[in-house]
């Protein structure tokens, strides 16, 4: 599949597999691949992305709330609540206790996944993520394009069933604003 990618869009996967490097995941998650088409996006798509509220900014920005707010996620979030366990309260706790940051995930070890060759060191994908990216493959067929595009890996973001990644999207332009908005550009584009 991955010969079938643009060079926007290979960069846009080699970003996503950094951003996950910087924040310290031993996966590459759907909000990474988000991530890595915004740093990567042509000055045209950055701009469409941009007049909607959707930036490398303000996406790292809000995800490192998210982060932040559940470091669990949000099911291990509401599992412990449920038991009268306040995550915050613990992770404040903690740091006043053994300082600021100790909870922070460590680096993950080097390790080589099965798209080494093509991208280098390889950090695995989450299966969210693989599926986004099968879905932009799907994407390019539909519109019967010839290659994968950064375009496509967006369009495979919104139909994406990662809750966390939609609600990034979300904060900023409705699916179906943004769905419209990349398919005029790909129209455009033929």
């Amino acid at each position: 599949m991955f010969e079938r990618f643009t060079d926007s869009a290979r960069s846009a996967v080699v970003a996503a597999q950094a951003e996950a490097r910087r924040l310290h995941a031993d996966r590459i998650a759907t909000a990474h691949v988000l991530l890595g088409v915004l740093v990567t996006a042509d000055e045209h798509l950055r701009t469409s992305l941009a007049d909607v509220g959707l930036t490398i900014d303000g996406a790292r920005t809000d995800l490192a709330a998210m982060n932040r707010d559940h470091p669990l996620g949000p099911d291990d979030a509401a599992a412990l609540e449920a038991i009268g366990i306040d995550l915050d309260a613990v992770r404040a706790r903690v740091e006043d206790t053994f300082g600021e940051g100790v909870l922070d995930r460590p680096a993950p070890k080097e390790r080589r996944g099965r798209f080494s060759d093509l991208f280098g060191d390889h950090i695995p994908f989450e299966r969210n993520a693989e599926k986004t990216l099968e879905l932009a493959l799907r994407e390019a067929i539909a519109h019967r394009d010839r290659s994968i595009g950064s375009e496509h890996i967006m369009l495979g973001l919104l139909r994406s069933d990662d809750t966390a990644t939609r609600s990034l999207i979300e904060a900023h332009v409705p699916r179906n604003r943004l769905r419209q908005i990349l398919t005029a550009r790909l129209d455009a584009a033929t």
